[in-house]
């Protein structure tokens, strides 16, 4: 790709961004709406296609010339769009009103700091004295709670929190010149990297003091640890423990032969960091290479996806001391004791959906150097903090994700900003967002759609022969039960109540790396507070300001941000059949999660529980047969790979009885709406056609091979081609609409359907 291409792209991708920036901030009559909207969809199509033989090649087949995947991405489809524009929206709301600091450090100070020159300006000499201070290895308090508690007058403003977060993370000036060392302060209170350590001694290595004091920064590293409600009596939050994730995106990539170069990337993206960090070479290369292997092995123990899919068949509830004796090897009280800042009481509960991996990972740890293991677990924890300092670690991360991911740059700053904060302190921007641009109309309009997709999945399920009644009964049951969130929770709108929310975070417009550690440990203590109080099942646990929609097995729970509420899923000036069409399958998916593989296996409550008959059981895993064979038959083109219909089953089911139960609800809105006008300016379609046409454009987008492979690995998501070709080809309702002749690709003879 030459510099040209690379303009080109960029300016193409800005100008698609700004239309649909332009949608949260400006105000469109009807009119206007709906022939934006149509300019768009006949843009993204190719009408040379024949829709009864590649329905995404009809819908999207012009996609790609109009939105290139930029640069700083691996894959650009609609979600990703709708992203951008969102958070270009969300970073005007945090650049405006910045409250003014009194104290904000100019580059002079940490210029002289860095230099350590002796400091002239008084009002500022107290936080270099507090640098001096951490050096001295008797400093009780952790250094980055030193220069918070010391070095500003604190803001308890949740609004202003978000803000400063934003400032501090943009401010890379000062990130600059701050340098490693807020980074090497933070590592010699772990007890040393010994890759950068000459003096590390392993006889002063305590695995579960270092592993607690990890966990207490939000990491799983090894071992994940978390309090939830328990799977088997939701109302109950307890202690849980499982494998936790690696360095690389899946065990695959370890242990599949052909996987060296990204194996090798790995080992060189851990060196460099070491040296950037100030490392010998030589060592850095050494004992990254002992990382890497012993790694390896750990990924050998690590049980796979597709093995852990009967969450029954892995739960194991213990007492404490019960753990502790099968797998003595660890402290568990005092790595527990760490993590939830409390005595332990042995007879408390703990659930583990692990416990053979546990076994050998003590024996894989008894039969490693220590000086590897607490490289490896410092390591883990050190990659994602260098996301908090300068260009060079960002430089040599990118690197990595070129050969990853085939990534060819680096996000934006702004962008990784964004994210920062929407993660973090989403509910505060939420306030923000959600205040100036939702509109409560939607909010009601798609409450209104949910109670006719719940009703439509009803309908479906008596319809159903391979049922039996008392698990329709049951089915229907858990469908009333459902829990309905939409948009965003009230107490956001609550200045007294957002602040509490994050009463304990500190937040300062200089100190983003300690900005950073505030917030995990924030999180982390959040969490295992829950030990304490019963089970709150209409908790949000996701930022209103995303383009993303959830379902919760163990609430029985079913969630839609404010930030999905945009074109092309939703608008109240759109025809009813983009509407359903578009958000009308995601609240359809989304119902549809609780009677997928691992949904089902839930009852109303959210607990894990056969209450389905036997019989009935059968039927539905020889159903669920036929879909994972249709989805092992697709081969991804840009990645010339098979489609793994096993580990995407769930998603699959979710899609196909998603898009059945919105046509219906669809079909029923139009008999007792007969007058409302339902088409589109200058498309010559029904309005059934422009139902199905919409729900394929929502998948439109394109993958870098990198990514492609990578997805098809870890992700239990199909890719957008074949969530539309998959699901329309098993509906009888599409092949009527777009007349397609049976034996076509799009209607084949035989179908497979679940719901």
């Amino acid at each position: 790709m030459n510099i040209q291409d690379v303009d080109d792209q960029e300016k193409i991708s800005k100008t698609n961004q700004a239309q649909h920036k332009n949608f949260w901030k400006l105000k469109h009559t009807p009119e206007e709406i709906r022939k934006t909207q149509s300019i768009n969809m006949k843009k993204f199509m190719d009408p040379s296609a024949d829709p009864c033989i590649d329905f995404y090649q009809y819908a999207c087949g012009n996609w790609h010339k109009y939105n290139p995947i930029p640069p700083d991405r691996s894959s650009f489809d609609t979600f990703e769009m709708l992203r951008e524009s969102l958070d270009s929206v969300l970073r005007d709301l945090l650049e405006e009103n910045v409250p003014q600091d009194p104290a904000i450090i100019d580059k002079e100070f940490w210029t002289s700091l860095r230099d350590n020159t002796t400091r002239q300006s008084r009002d500022k000499r107290h936080i270099y004295d507090f640098y001096k201070i951490a050096e001295n290895k008797d400093v009780p308090a952790p250094f980055f709670q030193v220069i918070l508690n010391h070095s500003y007058p604190k803001t308890e403003d949740a609004i202003d929190k978000a803000k400063f977060l934003f400032k501090s993370c943009m401010n890379e000036e000062l990130i600059k010149v701050r340098g490693i060392k807020p980074l090497l302060y933070l590592i010699k209170e772990l007890g040393g990297w010994p890759v950068l350590d000459g003096n590390w001694d392993e006889r002063h290595f305590d695995f579960e003091w270092l592993l607690g004091q990890l966990r207490l920064y939000n990491n799983d590293i090894i071992i994940s640890e978390w309090v939830g409600p328990d799977i088997r009596n939701s109302e109950e939050y307890v202690i849980q423990i499982d494998q936790s994730s690696l360095g690389l995106p899946s065990r695959d990539y370890f242990i599949e032969k052909g996987n060296q170069k990204f194996v090798d990337a790995y080992k060189h993206f851990i060196a460099t960091v070491a040296v950037l960090l100030g490392a010998d070479s030589a060592t850095a290369y050494e004992d990254a290479e002992q990382m890497v292997n012993f790694e390896i092995e750990l990924s050998a123990i690590t049980v796979s996806a597709e093995h852990r899919k009967n969450v029954s068949d892995i739960y194991v509830r213990l007492k404490i001391r019960e753990l502790h004796s099968i797998i003595p090897q660890i402290d568990w009280f005092k790595y527990i004791g760490i993590v939830t800042n409390r005595e332990v009481n042995p007879e408390d509960p703990i659930v583990t959906f692990s416990l053979n991996y546990l076994h050998q990972l003590v024996g894989l740890i008894s039969g490693t150097n220590p000086r590897t293991i607490a490289n490896y677990l410092l390591w883990r924890f050190i990659r994602h903090r260098v996301n908090n300092l300068d260009d060079r670690f960002q430089d040599a991360k990118q690197r990595f994700y070129k050969v990853l991911f085939g990534r060819e740059q680096s996000p934006a700053r702004w962008q990784s900003c964004i994210s920062q904060v929407n993660s973090n302190l989403g509910m505060a921007l939420g306030n923000l967002f959600v205040g100036r641009y939702f509109d409560e109309r939607s909010k009601n309009d798609t409450l209104m759609m949910t109670i006719q997709l719940r009703q439509s999945f009803k309908e479906l399920l008596m319809e159903t022969e391979w049922l039996d009644m008392d698990t329709k009964t049951a089915a229907a049951l858990k469908i009333d039960y459902m829990r309905l969130k939409i948009g965003y929770p009230n107490y956001i709108l609550s200045e007294h109540m957002l602040n509490k929310r994050y009463q304990d975070v500190q937040i300062h417009p200089d100190f983003y790396f300690e900005n950073t550690l505030s917030i995990l440990q924030h999180l982390t203590r959040l969490e295992h507070s829950k030990l304490t109080v019963a089970v709150d099942k209409n908790f949000w646990n996701s930022p209103p300001a995303v383009v993303n929609a959830y379902y919760s097995r163990n609430k029985n729970q079913i969630m839609f941000p404010a930030g999905i509420l945009q074109p092309p899923f939703y608008h109240r000036h759109f025809p009813r059949s983009l509407n359903y069409g578009g958000i009308g399958v995601v609240i359809g998916h989304e119902i549809t999660h609780g009677f997928d593989d691992k949904g089902r296996l839930f009852d109303k409550d959210g607990n894990l529980k056969v209450w389905w008959k036997k019989e009935s059981i059968e039927e539905f895993h020889e159903r669920a047969k036929c879909l994972i064979e249709q989805y092992n038959a697709y081969v991804v083109p840009e990645a010339n790979m098979q489609m793994d219909g096993a580990n995407t089953q769930g998603e699959n089911i979710a899609d196909n009885g998603g898009i059945k139960q919105a046509f219906r609800a669809y079909e029923h809105w139009v008999l007792n709406n007969p007058e409302r006008d339902e088409s589109l300016p200058g498309m010559n379609m029904t309005k059934y056609q422009l139902f199905f046409l919409n729900f394929a454009q929502i998948w439109c987008g394109t993958t870098r091979p990198e990514a492609a492979r990578n997805k098809l690995r870890t992700a239990v998501h199909s890719p957008g081609r074949f969530r539309v070709i998959g699901t329309l080809s098993n509906s009888d309702e599409f092949a009527e609409v777009y007349q397609c002749p049976v034996g076509t690709p799009m209607n084949p003879k035989n179908k497979c359907i679940i719901w």
